[in-house]
């Protein structure tokens, strides 16, 4: 699945990318989402797989394409994959122009991926020097010790990230008090995630409260770079909205490992850069043609590609730039 996947799966987050990118700064993040779901979609009906969404953008209901079960790919005859997908993480980072929107899919054989409801997520998550060595309950000076520590620096030379939200005041205190330096973010705690499992980003750890599936897809990136997410769901206050998880399977006292939000042996983790970031660079049009930035990552295979790839248009040359 891997190697005749993943090339797939990077055309498939490309058009995504470059479709939204058309819309960067316009200030109409529905509309920034519309044209990378809508890109995504169309170019997953190419792909040589029996594809069912497993997260998506929403319950059937909800979403007119990419919703929860839905099957995509060429279909029957072809190889199983459960699919996780977020056409544009970062729909106000795409709106506004801000850096580290990026179009995202992870795949994986039938059951590799966590079937996460649409709620909230606590989060911790590290790269692979700190993994085993923090713990989601822990208080925050000791799992920062612990960081700086294995990353043989002072706490004073750790960045952590944090979703920049009323409800994280507490945790920014205790950040600011032990001394580490703290990146805010509007959006895009998926991109943040992986930035910490890769050296030379300057992220350390990314710590707070988001979205749940987007804590499933960061897994299984952070499998593949042998980094750590640590999360627990957190329970709603809707009534209707905690059952269903519960019919899911759902333990809300349960710390969820990497392990456990992605068990899969063979899993696909592919982005592509919409805004320019941490990681990736985003989207650049040309008058020749479009270049994109990408990153795609296979479990067993144990491969990371960062991939600069070129449309040009027809009759056109390259140019290279570095």
């Amino acid at each position: 699945m891997e190697q005749s996947l993943s090339l797939e799966f990077l055309r498939v987050v490309e058009e995504a990318a470059i479709a939204c990118a058309r819309s960067i700064g316009h200030g109409r993040r529905k509309h920034s989402d519309k044209l990378a779901v809508e890109a995504m979609r169309h170019t997953m009906e190419s792909v040589r797989m029996d594809g069912t969404i497993v997260i998506g953008e929403g319950e059937r209901d909800e979403a007119p394409m990419l919703f929860i079960g839905e099957k995509v790919g060429m279909g029957a005859g072809q190889v199983e994959v459960d699919i996780a997908v977020d056409p544009l993480e970062g729909t106000n980072l795409c709106a506004t122009g801000a850096p580290n929107a990026i179009a995202v899919l992870a795949a994986s054989e039938k059951g590799g991926l966590l079937h996460a409801p649409d709620l909230y997520m606590q989060k911790l998550v590290v790269g692979p020097a700190s993994k085993g060595k923090v713990h989601l309950d822990a208080p925050v000076i000791e799992n920062l010790e612990a960081i700086a520590k294995a990353l043989d620096r002072k706490i004073g030379d750790l960045t952590v990230t944090v979703l920049d939200r009323p409800r994280h005041e507490a945790l920014i205190a205790d950040i600011r008090a032990a001394g580490a330096r703290i990146q805010l973010i509007g959006d895009g705690d998926l991109s943040a995630a992986i930035s910490a499992a890769v050296s030379g980003t300057g992220i350390h750890a990314v710590m707070g409260t988001g979205g749940a599936p987007e804590g499933v897809i960061s897994a299984a990136a952070l499998k593949c770079l042998n980094g750590e997410i640590q999360a627990r769901l957190v329970v709603d206050t809707n009534t209707a909205t905690r059952e269903n998880a519960e019919k899911m399977g759902v333990d809300f006292n349960r710390i969820y490992m990497t392990e456990d939000l992605a068990p899969g042996k063979h899993i696909v983790f592919a982005a592509c850069g919409v805004t320019s970031g941490n990681l990736l660079k985003g989207v650049q049009f040309f008058g020749h043609g479009t270049r994109t930035s990408s990153l795609v990552l296979t479990y067993e295979s144990r491969l990371v590609r960062f991939i600069d790839t070129v449309y040009k248009n027809p009759g056109e040359g390259v140019t290279i730039r570095f």
